[in-house]
């Protein structure tokens, strides 16, 4: 299939039912990117579709247009019941199935079919008490669907689209008998549309989809470019006591407003934190370990602008669409080749620009050659001046030091020992300013 130009496709004109064109319009979508330009003109015939792009490029927009057309244009299954759900969308965490229901809620606005999502961790009765009294688009992760479904809370008899999102991810996060289960209760492909979407079309994901799907017409977007062509990659390589006072030292010169760190572990996350709000930063970690309410206030204080900073572990590295990123840091460069790129994904999303920043220190050095591998290409590196270490740092004791008692210069200390700052390392060169 030949890809068209990028942007030259607009929604006005693929010919959607009026209350979904209105959804889009107050979205602010006017052309299409290049996924949706190629997948809603066979969604919206009622084919089946597999589609594979990268992050951020627009494939949840593409997705909720073309079942909300297929919902409005195609009359309910004979026999539906008000807990009978006529579409049910399947996401691997429950950070991108709030999302997704955030989307659909602008998209579907003027439609008047009702959606709820569900999900671990938070409001069980509160989401049961939604499906009891009746719904037609159903987003969720598969444990909370199932554990309803078994309940007789909903039944999956008339749906009529399915939507399998970041199916690789389903795979990664050991998702893959739930999903089966599910899918083994809805009508046979043949009586139903179904749409996937992956950031790889990889062999165990085109099997569950000529498995459960009906004849999907394959959609690949630059399958051979890893990373956005938008984002700007830079490497340094500093010691372990210098990767604070670098890291304060850039987000000062990039004035940080929507940032996003990784870290390699809980552990870590917290300890910036720390650091961070006590050099006048407005960070906040976020982990596996936080509790639903309080992440799901993280990730829309950051959306909204409120917070600047936001240290995550790979647990939110994936299936988050927030807007306006302009630095992603690696501060922790991570031990799997693929999460460099769905971190570094986060940012200049969409045709948007944006700056990757990783830090090749001497614990997680070792992995940046199968990074590079991976990606395809070396990635810039930029020496460490004595300008970017950012000095007279404030230096936090934690409680936990006190348990734990890290010895000065460990990797984990979030105290930097007294050779860090402008007298350390030097190097050649002109400072690298980010943004």
């Amino acid at each position: 299939m030949n890809e068209p130009t990028p942007h030259t496709t607009t929604f006005e004109s693929l010919g959607l039912a009026p209350p979904v064109l209105a959804g889009v319009r107050d979205a602010g979508f006017a052309r299409c990117t290049p996924i949706q330009a190629q997948t809603l003109p066979i969604a919206l015939t009622g084919r089946d579709v597999a589609g594979q792009a990268q992050t951020g490029t627009g494939k949840t927009a593409a997705f909720l247009v073309a079942l909300y057309h297929t919902l409005l244009t195609r009359a309910p299954l004979p026999g539906r019941t008000p807990t009978s759900v006529r579409a049910l969308i399947l996401a691997p965490t429950r950070e991108l199935a709030v999302q997704i229901h955030h989307d659909a809620e602008t998209l579907g606005r003027h439609t008047g079919l009702k959606h709820a999502v569900v999900y671990g961790g938070i409001d069980y009765e509160k989401q049961r008490r939604t499906l009891e009294e009746g719904i037609d688009v159903l987003i969720g992760t598969p444990g909370r669907l199932i554990d309803y479904y078994k309940q007789h809370v909903y039944d999956l008899k008339h749906v009529q689209t399915l939507v399998l999102d970041e199916a690789d991810r389903m795979f990664d996060l050991g998702f893959i008998a739930d999903i089966r289960y599910l899918l083994r209760r809805l009508p046979h492909p043949e009586r139903r549309q179904s749409m996937l979407f992956s950031a790889t079309l990889s062999y165990r994901v085109l099997e569950l989809a000529y498995e459960h799907m009906n004849n999907p017409e394959l959609v690949r977007i630059e399958p051979d470019r890893k990373t956005v062509e938008g984002v700007r990659q830079i490497m340094y390589y500093p010691s372990m006591e210098e990767k604070i006072p670098l890291l304060i030292g850039l987000l000062r010169q990039s004035e940080a407003h929507r940032t996003m760190i990784f870290v390699n572990t809980k552990r870590m996350a917290e300890r910036l934190e720390v650091v961070l709000r006590a050099n006048a930063f407005h960070a906040q970690a976020l982990s596996g370990d936080v509790p639903q309410a309080k992440r799901l206030r993280f990730l829309r204080d950051f959306h909204n602008g409120d917070l600047a900073v936001l240290i995550a572990t790979d647990v939110a590295s994936r299936g988050l669409h927030i807007p306006e990123v302009s630095h992603v840091f690696n501060f922790d460069l991570p031990q799997d080749a693929a999460d460099y790129v769905h971190r570094i994904g986060r940012t200049a999303r969409a045709g948007a620009e944006g700056d990757a920043i990783s830090f090749a220190c001497e614990e997680y050095a070792v992995g940046l050659p199968d990074i590079e591998q991976y990606i395809g290409h070396k990635i810039p590196s930029a020496p460490i001046s004595p300008g970017l270490l950012a000095g007279g740092l404030a230096q936090p004791q934690m409680q936990s030091d006190h348990r734990r008692g890290p010895r000065r210069g460990h990797p984990h200390s979030s105290r930097p020992p007294r050779s860090a700052g402008p007298g350390g390392r030097r190097g050649r060169g002109k400072p690298h300013r980010p943004g």
